[in-house]
């Protein structure tokens, strides 16, 4: 007797493997809600979505990562997601807050904002899975990462929240930090990353202790301690590029010894 055959199921896709999908949605939805707090003058409100955009642009890759949950659409998801988030919605709070009263250099500023912010995140998605890398180039970014520069050129409105003063509201001084965080994005300087970042053991009760006044001071005065932390990322930056010059130095002095050694070898016999 003949029996036709059944069409094969499709297997369902875990929940857990679109954990990390749905939290790049929720940052792309807070990066717009942004904007929108932008149009009716909420700066605090905008300003603070794109932070949880930032924080949960941290957690997508790293859950990702844990639930094994990593793939060619998440990662070119989470790529539109940062450009919404952290390269359009900063630009647009700056423009509507105080840019537009430049006129047409106002407006060319914010483009630049966003355009560099573009090229940035199309230089990192080539460099994914680079073969080549050095072992110690991974604990660094080339330039400034996209959730990082959004808080940067923010700081101006948000040292405006805390201090009221008008001198960081002028758009000479707002301009001045677009260009500036423009050109971090796109350059080539190395950054730390944090991704592999251990804690020693010795420092693990300090590290907690730390943790607990930051999370007191973000209560207390929010605004000056996220001004405080962005000021000293901006510090962190000399640093880095002294760290990775030193690590190349390292790495180029090992590969010669280890060139060297052979033909030393050969002399002796």
């Amino acid at each position: 007797m003949f029996r036709p055959k059944r069409k094969p199921r499709i297997a369902g896709l875990s929940f857990n493997r679109l954990i990390p999908n749905i939290l790049t949605v929720l940052a792309l939805c807070a990066g717009l809600t942004a904007i929108r707090f932008g149009l009716h003058g909420k700066w605090e409100a905008g300003v603070l979505a794109i932070l949880l955009a930032g924080i949960l642009d941290g957690l997508d890759g790293r859950i990702a990562r844990l639930l094994q949950g990593t793939s060619k659409f998440g990662a070119e998801l989470d790529s539109l997601s940062d450009f919404v988030s952290f390269g359009v919605a900063p630009a647009m709070l700056l423009y509507f807050w105080t840019m537009q009263a430049a006129g047409g250099l106002g407006w060319a500023l914010v483009l630049l904002y966003s355009v560099c912010c573009a090229l940035r995140l199309a230089r990192f998605n080539t460099m994914i899975g680079q073969p080549d890398l050095p072992p110690w180039a991974y604990n660094f970014f080339t330039g400034v990462p996209a959730p990082a520069a959004a808080g940067l050129v923010l700081l101006p409105m948000m040292m405006t929240f805390q201090t009221g003063s008008g001198f960081f509201h002028h758009p000479v001084v707002v301009g001045i930090f677009l260009v500036g965080v423009s050109f971090l994005m796109v350059s080539t300087i190395p950054t730390f990353s944090f991704k592999r970042f251990r804690v020693p053991m010795g420092y693990v009760l300090p590290t907690l202790l730390v943790v607990g006044l930051l999370a007191a001071f973000l209560v207390t005065e929010p605004w000056t301690t996220i001004s405080l932390l962005g000021l000293l990322y901006l510090g962190s930056i000399p640093l880095s590029a002294h760290r990775f010059r030193q690590l190349s130095r390292q790495a180029q002095e090992i590969q010669g010894d280890e060139t060297v050694a052979p033909a030393g070898d050969e002399d002796a016999g």
